[in-house]
């Protein structure tokens, strides 16, 4: 049985047409995904990222938050070291400079493949659902420096591109767990923890698909509700007759550290 029932009643009698109009109405700011409570049930991972990062802060006397959005992770951990937060979506910078620049966090434009920051100048990097680059993650972090990284794989909530019927934004094998280590091996990176895992996300109304589709428009680039009308009322009717639209996520964790100077 869907969960969060009483809290999803509400939408049990509303129409497409209701749902369509207040998702895209609904402001999508930074990674702030509060308007889907209720509406979705993420289904839980065998890892919290959330608490390992805070385990890191006491060992660490620099970080940089890699694609930080509208700063809404780094800020949690606050207190914090000496911080950097990077971001490349022009929108989320005056965002997060308001939520993170009070905590001492110095906010800068710019994004993981060209990261702003000097080689060797922060002793942690966090990552969390973000463009990796082990390159430039390698360089910008100290001898002993740590990366903890939380990815989401290229085989992430493929059904959504199929029930729309349009091609993944990436090859199914672009981005794995494997490839991911492979990647920060070559570049010197020691690798201390890699997991990964495929949990199941439910959604409860239509509304919910389209406001998750237009938070992360990479997964369907070029969503557009109107012209995927015939497609959304054929979720809404499964979403109706079934109680949710199921989607398998795709996330994988890598901790991992640079070698000490030889």
């Amino acid at each position: 049985m869907p969960h969060n029932l009483g809290e999803r009643a509400p939408m049990i009698g509303r129409t497409y047409e209701e749902l369509i109009s207040d998702a895209l109405r609904a402001a999508v700011v930074g990674w702030d995904f509060s308007w889907l409570t209720g509406r979705v049930d993420r289904g839980c991972l065998p890892w919290d990222y959330l608490s390992l990062a805070r385990d890191e802060l006491p060992q660490v006397t620099s970080l940089l938050d890699v694609d930080t959005g509208g700063g809404e992770l780094l800020a949690s951990l606050a207190p914090l070291p000496a911080a950097i937060a990077t971001e490349p979506y022009p929108p989320n910078l005056p965002v997060a400079t308001a939520r993170l620049a009070p905590l001492g966090v110095d906010v800068r434009a710019g994004s993981g493949s060209t990261l702003p920051v000097g080689d060797g100048e922060v002793t942690l990097v966090l990552n969390r659902h973000g463009l990796l680059d082990p390159a430039q993650t390698a360089r910008v972090l100290a001898p002993h420096g740590v990366l903890l990284t939380q990815q989401v794989g290229s085989r992430n909530d493929l059904e959504f591109n199929d029930a729309l019927d349009v091609p993944p934004p990436v090859p199914p094998d672009a981005r794995t767990l494997a490839s991911t280590v492979a990647g920060l091996e070559d570049v010197g990176m020691v690798i201390d923890n890699a997991r990964e895992d495929y949990p199941v996300a439910r959604f409860f109304d239509v509304g919910a698909v389209v406001f998750q589709l237009r938070s992360v428009p990479w997964q369907v680039p070029g969503f557009d509700a109107e012209s995927s009308g015939e497609h959304l009322r054929s979720l809404d009717a499964h979403i109706r007759r079934t109680g949710s639209f199921d989607v398998t996520s795709h996330r994988f964790l890598v901790r991992a550290h640079k070698k000490g100077l030889s």
